[in-house]
């Protein structure tokens, strides 16, 4: 994924899908990166093949021939670049979670399938290992340390953090649920300690094998 973004060219069109509020077809990123139909094509489909992008067939193109528009696929790094509306989306809906003052266990609860979706995509892989590389793909880039039975996995980045240090209880428990649904569903370990924001260490999770 990141030798492939490694191209000057293909990072630049990324970099403008990511920004993007809607899907783009190639004639409109050749058009804002001042480049020609024919040079973006293979770099919009060599970044779906390995699975940065998805695709999808829109009647606007010329008759007979659907027009492929392409963005970001699902699990794609947005590398910070969420279209503007989505940050201030995630404000308000944080409002209104915290002016309905939820139970802490309520809210990581919502977390808690989510968690359970992302460890099921990494069956086969040992549970620490997968749920560092589910929380790199968000962004926390987490570092582990390991004694054999007993792991800890700390977050030395926060892509939540604006959103964590204005509303703890919701953002942090969310994460807590998060983690917790993934290892459940990973078997193999235990969480046994989970620090946030308003704790002394630094953010991290610790985790027993069974």
């Amino acid at each position: 994924m990141f030798k492939a973004l490694g191209d000057n060219t293909r990072y630049a069109i990324y970099l403008e899908l990511a920004r993007a509020s809607a899907p783009r077809s190639t004639a409109e990123v050749a058009e804002l990166l001042d480049l020609h139909p024919n040079t973006v094509r293979p770099h919009l489909e060599r970044m779906r093949e390995i699975g940065l992008l998805q695709v999808e067939a829109s009647a606007q193109g010329t008759v007979g021939r659907p027009q492929h528009r392409y963005s970001l696929a699902p699990d794609a790094p947005s590398l910070g670049l969420e279209p503007p509306p989505w940050p201030v989306l995630a404000k308000m809906l944080a409002d209104v979670a915290a002016f309905m003052a939820p139970d802490p266990d309520d809210v990581a609860a919502m977390g808690w399938e989510q968690g359970r979706a992302a460890a099921d995509r990494r069956r086969g892989t040992p549970c620490v290992d997968a749920l560092a590389d589910a929380l790199g793909e968000l962004g926390f880039d987490p570092v582990t340390a390991s004694d054999g039975r007993a792991a800890s996995i700390a977050f030395t980045s926060c892509p939540y953090r604006e959103l964590a240090e204005a509303y703890p209880e919701l953002v942090c428990n969310l994460h807590r649920g998060l983690i917790e649904g993934f290892v459940d569903e990973a078997g193999g370990a235990d969480v046994t300690a989970f620090a946030t924001l308003a704790d002394r260490d630094p953010c991290h999770v610790e985790l027993v094998a069974r």
